[in-house]
């Protein structure tokens, strides 16, 4: 045979933002050999008529950490479209670590990116101390797609400081020598860059700041220095750049990221969305992103192309109730026995007559932002959605809990209630935290088409209880390059954001195009069908642990290093994915 895999009939978007073309492609001992029309004969060959053919997806922010070590499925992600994951993001992660340090680092992560300490407990296979340790460990485990993975300020942090690697306190210049001197060996064996985290909303699960929360410029640059001489590596970064303090802190704080990137001579990714308690703090940092890039000094902006939402139920991690008396008397209850209990009129009227206690604070996870939503059920209400079978990530003012409940005269949190009880308890509401000002997404809109912009924040592997954005990918093609007609991209553009633009970014050369010799990492999409399920909650994490997944119809085929890993939304059993070592 000449080929081992053969798409045929297809309309090829390569990739590059060329304009699609009818071809098809041959694949060959994991590489694309052929493109155009094929004469000779494959193994297999998969039929492209009606469909797209475009290279894989690259995600460059996920929190598959402890996943990737026990997980061969790489579910949520796998389901759409992604071939290529990177890990290691916001500063958060499993390497490298002491022994000793094993449950610090697991209760970091389930604090910060909401995964149970149990399923990580469980699950994850220290079979590591060094990073580079950590990538052969998860080299030896198979799985559907490729992983990449960052170097996290704070467990080189706490590797190297020990107790004193809190949140304020001062690495010395031995402490940065010694971190700089573990990251740059880490890079050596294939680490694709460096990550860290200095966002207020970040906390362990005893309500701690993490580690790297306030680690001064000079620490940050004197660990950057590792990339130097080297050529590859990037950095990535999330901050709320001080809102909470004052806006006259952005700027400052905005500072010691770029002094990072300055002396890495790496590009450096921000974290970057529209908050409601500071709607404009986005277009500051792309003009800041602006400057600094025009000076010499390389960043961009990752900008998630819907709402940062939580999804709100009662198994899920959060809902309105949580913290009212009545409630946390029954939580402990299965689902089915709490239901019944909520329905009594006797117990919903004495329930609705209370108030939330404290949720947050010393041992919850839960952060801040919580209570304070709590507080004011309301404004919650207003921007309160039921999901429903195929749920909307753009939803209408009048379609909020607070626009029904004004109909039917009644108080929100009373609709919020009944809401929750629906499909015997099953039912989801969506509450767009980020992104979602004016009840639309225009302003996303022209923070994508941002010449610095890359689609990415769908946290793949994380908050997995609250929510399930790792559908990003599929969202992105169907609402901005199908169905919106504001600030809607080509199909070559929408599938160049996904491919070559983040992999170019990551200097990942061998994949993103479809090209003669790039890795045949690919899929077949049938466009006009394309569509997302609601999420659903499933419990098959170690420990018996929960987490949302959401299915997605009109991917006809998903393929990496040539081998189909997915055919019509379903995993084949193939897993050919491994670790990327970046060199």
């Amino acid at each position: 045979m000449a080929y081992d895999l053969a798409i045929v009939n297809g309309m090829v978007v390569d990739g590059t933002g060329a304009p699609a073309r009818r071809a098809d492609v041959g694949v060959k001992d994991g590489r694309i050999v052929a493109i155009g029309a094929l004469e000779e004969r494959a193994a297999r060959t998969i039929d492209a008529e009606g469909a797209l053919v475009t290279p894989g997806f690259v995600d460059l922010h996920t929190h598959y950490d402890g996943q990737a070590s026990w997980d061969a499925s790489m579910l949520p992600s796998s389901a759409h479209g992604v071939t290529t994951a990177v890990m290691g993001n916001c500063g958060v992660g499993f390497a490298p670590v002491r022994p000793r340090d094993r449950e610090r680092l697991i209760a970091l992560m389930e604090g910060v990116e909401d995964i149970p300490g149990s399923a990580l407990a469980e699950g994850i296979r220290w079979e590591w101390e060094q990073f580079g340790e950590y990538l052969d460990a998860l080299d030896r485990r198979p799985r559907t797609i490729d992983v990449a993975a960052q170097v996290p300020h704070d467990a080189l942090r706490v590797y190297v400081m020990g107790e004193r690697a809190v949140a304020g306190g001062r690495a010395t210049d031995d402490d940065v020598a010694g971190m700089r001197a573990m990251l740059r060996a880490a890079l050596e064996q294939g680490a694709l860059g460096f990550s860290t985290g200095r966002s207020d909303n970040h906390r362990a699960k005893d309500g701690s700041e993490t580690p790297a929360a306030d680690a001064e410029a000079r620490e940050l640059a004197g660990i950057a220095r590792a990339f130097e001489g080297l050529g590859r590596g990037v950095l990535q970064a999330v901050s709320d750049f001080d809102m909470h303090v004052s806006p006259e802190r952005f700027d400052p704080e905005f500072d010691v990221l770029e002094a990072m990137a300055e002396a890495a001579g790496r590009p450096l990714a921000i974290s970057t969305l529209q908050r409601d308690s500071a709607t404009d703090q986005w277009r500051k940092i792309l003009a800041r992103i602006e400057r600094a890039s025009a000076r010499g000094v390389t960043m961009n902006a990752l900008v998630a192309p819907r709402p940062i939402g939580v999804i709100l139920g009662l198994d899920a991690t959060f809902h309105p109730f949580i913290g009212f008396p009545s409630y946390k008397a029954i939580a402990h209850l299965p689902l089915a026995e709490r239901v019944a209990i909520l329905s009594r009129p006797d117990v919903k009227a004495k329930l609705l007559s209370e108030r939330s206690e404290k949720v947050a604070g010393d041992g919850s996870p839960i952060p801040p932002l919580a209570d304070q939503l709590l507080a004011a059920i309301d404004f919650v209400a207003m921007r309160l959605f039921r999901m429903g079978a195929t749920p909307s990530y753009e939803p209408q003012r009048q379609d909020a809990l607070f626009a029904e409940a004004m109909r039917r005269g009644v108080p929100a949190l009373e609709v919020v209630y009944d809401a929750l009880l629906e499909e015997s308890g099953n039912a989801l509401l969506y509450f767009p935290l980020y992104n979602y000002g004016g009840y639309s997404l225009d302003d996303v809109a022209e923070m994508l088409h941002h010449p610095r912009a890359m689609v990415s924040l769908g946290d793949g592997g994380a908050h997995v209880g609250t929510i399930c954005d790792a559908s990003m990918f599929t969202y992105f093609l169907v609402h901005w390059a199908r169905d919106r007609e504001r600030g809607r991209f080509s199909i070559e553009d929408a599938v160049r954001k996904l491919t070559s633009e983040p992999a170019r970014w990551a200097g990942l050369v061998d994949r993103g195009e479809i090209a003669i010799g790039r890795r045949a990492d690919l899929n077949v999409i049938e466009l006009d069908r394309l569509a997302l399920r609601a999420p659903r909650l499933v419990r098959d994490l170690p420990a018996g642990g929960k987490r949302f997944l959401q299915d997605a119809i009109g991917y006809r085929a998903t393929i990496v290093r040539g081998e189909p890993i997915a055919i019509d939304g379903a995993l084949t059993g193939a897993t050919p994915g491994r670790i990327v070592r970046a060199s």
